[in-house]
């Protein structure tokens, strides 16, 4: 019986056990696949494969700023995101400071409560403020902080049925082989029982550290930078995250007016970077943490360090780290042939100023001999769409109104050419336009002039016809351009991009249009807020979604929905509505301008129009899908519609009835889009009300929604379509990429010339804008 009891009492411990370790929680499928040590990452996106990590907690990071106790948010979100990755079945360790600090604190608080009951049975009262307190010794503090912290790490990790385990370790246990290997397979035993190791040098015996006394091949254990290192190496860890009060490796001091953020560093780099001073807390500096960052990058083990301080991003930075954005400094082992991204704009920009700068004729020029280029080669330019083609074809993972987009023609590149053309003419009026002009006072002359935006990212899926309008936009709007393509059009954008970069030769701005053709994500591309002044999406409703989600301090240009509506009024003529609802949805289903919901009015029902709809619609294959107070009118049984603001992008659509023209305005406001919505009917008054009641980007009456087009509207082209209701609305541009600045001509003007003791006063009058302004003064 007593052995019974102790084998069900064994039982029961050890399924408690295996729940709060996280064995019977664990999602397996979540389970990274790992790779073969002994080579790192060479890439961010790889980080998601990583199966072990170590993360390394900095004294800065741990401790809070007085220096004097733990930071405890900061740690509980740091646990937060451990244990997330823990339970995903990775092998997290973590190499933790702050021991020193918290026995401090313990050590304050148990001095001046000593002193204070002194003071009182001598004095009778406290006398706090003339207390003070002894110099603390380090290796004091550490005795009487360990185990408190240890504890604090259990009770948070406790909260996500994670269990941590302590491990305390000196330079002899690296240096002493039966003791590396003994800790080797303590670690090894934790990991496997799916307990997370907390791991500190042991500060309460552990001798000051000696300089340079590294042995060949071997990292010596000075601080917890090297620590990490060592460990990582020694587990073969795939990734370690080093944090701590700093952003990442700058190429010179932080703080100061040059320094650079490295997003990617490379150990022969390691001669083009000046070190700053060390943290406010911890004894190992950057110099430290690049040394051991290098060693276990030689070693086989992926590095990133990151702020683990910044309030912003500490709730995500780990796992942020893991997933492969861009946070803090990557250490890669393998440097890219081409250049980097951040490389790639700031050549942009210097060049698309020079661009700014050339004469509006030589402007024109560049477009005009890309137009010739895009009909001289065309053979080229079809030849590596075939290429594109026929990869989509055999891998089969594009539907086929991408297909549509992706194929170019003869027809394709000449219609292009002809557009650019256009712009090439527009380009003659653009930047340095005076918009206003004013004289504020007798030779104080005011100009409002056009100017370009500045950097644009243009980020597009399959449709390579957009690189050489976006770029002819970007060149006659004196716009240094970054274009991101889709993969599945790369050899397409890149022979375009090779023809434009050709046609910007003939005026030397050849990199004024630069080609990302990196491994950059595209939340990665949106962060470059102090780089790009605009991004411009061209693509699916879900990309531009993405992208004005990631985008961090970068305007986005663009419309999340295109769901376009077509009204058909009781006044409206058969064969025009018959016409223009079938250009609408059927000319091009994909196009975010095509129509996503007719709206009939109830006179219609039951009448031969109405009849005419849906046969026209049954030969065009297009699936109805029946609003609610349709469907109670219909004697057959279309599809009902599971939401009257959606954007089916193919032939489909939904139908729904209104009782008046002000019904079908409230019924969009309230479902549309803002993108473009027409009326067909023959009542003017009805017409004009409609125009001048909704607020959509483009509105029409008896025209299709196929018309809300760059090129239909005798742009040349469009960067794209905006819903925004700041800056420029619908087809946007070459007006939509100039922004204004202020040109002030005085003659030795001070504000104080017009204040009450001033001898002059503001005129502020206008003056055409055509009449010769600069360099001309008044001659009274």
């Amino acid at each position: 019986m007593l052995l019974r009891r102790l084998t069900l009492c064994s039982r029961n411990h050890l399924d408690y056990r295996r729940r709060v370790c996280g064995f019977l929680t664990r999602p397996l499928t979540q389970v990274p696949k790992g790779r073969a040590h002994g080579s790192s990452f060479a890439h961010r996106g790889e980080l998601r494969q990583a199966k072990r990590i170590v993360v390394k907690l900095g004294s800065a990071v741990v401790t809070r700023g007085d220096e004097c106790g733990l930071a405890l948010g900061r740690l509980a979100s740091i646990v937060e995101q451990v244990a997330m990755l823990q339970n995903q079945g990775r092998e997290m360790m973590i190499v933790t400071s702050g021991a020193v600090a918290f026995g401090k604190q313990r050590l304050r608080h148990e001095i001046l409560l000593s002193q204070s009951v002194r003071q009182a049975l001598h004095s009778g009262h406290n006398q706090l403020n003339d207390m003070s307190v002894p110099v603390l010794e380090a290796r004091a503090c550490a005795a009487a902080g360990q185990s408190g912290l240890m504890a604090l790490y259990e009770a948070m990790f406790t909260q996500y049925s994670t269990c941590t385990a302590q491990v305390l370790v000196t330079n002899l246990d690296f240096h002493d082989d039966q003791k590396r290997q003994n800790l080797n397979s303590t670690l090894q035993e934790l990991l496997r029982m799916n307990i997370v190791p907390i791991i500190n040098t042991n500060d309460a015996v552990v001798p000051p550290p000696e300089p340079n006394s590294d042995l060949q091949g071997v990292i010596s254990i000075k601080d917890n930078d090297s620590l990490a290192a060592r460990l990582a190496v020694e587990m073969k860890a795939d990734l370690l995250i080093a944090l701590s009060d700093v952003e990442g490796l700058y190429d010179s001091p932080p703080g100061t007016d040059d320094a650079k953020l490295l997003d990617i560093f490379y150990p022969g780099d390691q001669h083009t970077i000046t070190y700053g001073t060390k943290s406010r807390v911890g004894i190992g500096g950057m110099e430290a943490k690049v040394k051991a960052a290098l060693w276990a990058l030689q070693g086989g083990t992926s590095v990133v360090i990151a702020n683990g301080t910044h309030p912003k991003v500490t709730g995500h930075v780990i796992t942020d780290i893991v997933e492969g954005k861009k946070v803090g400094t990557f250490f890669s082992e393998i440097k890219p042939a081409g250049p980097t991204l951040e490389h790639q704009t700031q050549v942009a920009r210097n060049s698309g100023r020079t661009l700014a700068s050339l004469h509006p004729d030589k402007r024109s020029e560049i477009i005009c001999h890309l137009a010739e280029l895009l009909t001289e080669r065309q053979e080229e330019i079809l030849a590596a769409n075939k290429m594109d083609m026929d990869l989509a074809v055999n891998t089969g993972l594009l539907p086929a109104a991408m297909l549509k987009r992706l194929s170019l023609s003869s027809a394709k590149l000449n219609s292009l050419a002809l557009g650019l053309h256009q712009i090439a003419v527009a380009a003659q009026d653009s930047v340095g336009r005076v918009l206003r002009r004013t004289r504020v006072a007798h030779n104080l002359e005011l100009e409002q002039i056009t100017v370009p935006i500045g950097v644009l990212l243009v980020i597009f899926e399959a449709r390579p016809d957009c690189l050489p309008q976006v770029s002819a936009l970007s060149i006659a709007s004196g716009n240094a351009l970054l274009l991101k393509g889709g993969k599945e059009a790369a050899n397409s954008n890149r022979v375009l991009h090779q023809l434009t970069q050709e046609a910007l030769s003939m005026h030397r701005v050849k990199e004024a249009v630069q080609l990302v053709s990196t491994r950059e994500e595209v939340e990665d591309l949106c962060r470059l807020d102090k780089m790009i002044d605009l991004i411009i999406p061209r693509g699916s409703s879900q990309l531009v979604k993405n992208i004005q989600r990631a985008a961090k301090g970068i305007p986005v240009l663009g419309h999340s929905e295109g769901i376009c509506h077509v009204y058909v009024d009781s006044e409206a003529s058969v064969d025009k509505v018959i016409k223009i609802v079938r250009d609408s949805k059927c000319d091009y289903p994909a196009a975010c301008n095509a129509m996503e919901s007719l709206l009939i009015h109830r006179d219609i029902l039951r009448t031969p129009l109405f009849d005419q709809i849906i046969d026209m619609f049954r030969t065009e294959r297009v699936k109805i899908h029946a609003g609610p107070r349709l469907a109670s009118y219909l004697t057959f049984s279309p599809s009902e519609a599971k939401s009257l603001r959606a954007e089916y992008g193919d032939l489909e659509c939904c139908m729904e009835v209104v009782d008046s023209m002000q019904e079908a305005v409230d019924h969009i406001h309230k479902y549309g889009s803002s993108h473009t919505d027409v009326i067909i009917t023959e009542n003017e008054d009805t017409a004009e009300r409609f125009l001048q009641l909704l607020d959509s980007a483009c509105v029409f009456w008896n025209a299709s929604s196929r018309f809300a087009d760059g090129y239909r509207f005798g742009l040349g082209a469009e960067v794209g379509i905006s819903t925004a209701r700041i800056h420029a609305r619908g087809p946007v541009g070459l007006e939509g990429l100039l922004t204004t600045k202020w040109v002030l001509r005085g003659d030795g003007h001070t504000a104080a010339d017009f204040s009450e003791q001033g001898t002059m006063k503001y005129l502020h009058e206008k003056l055409p804008v055509g009449q010769p302004l600069a360099g001309q003064r008044d001659s009274n």
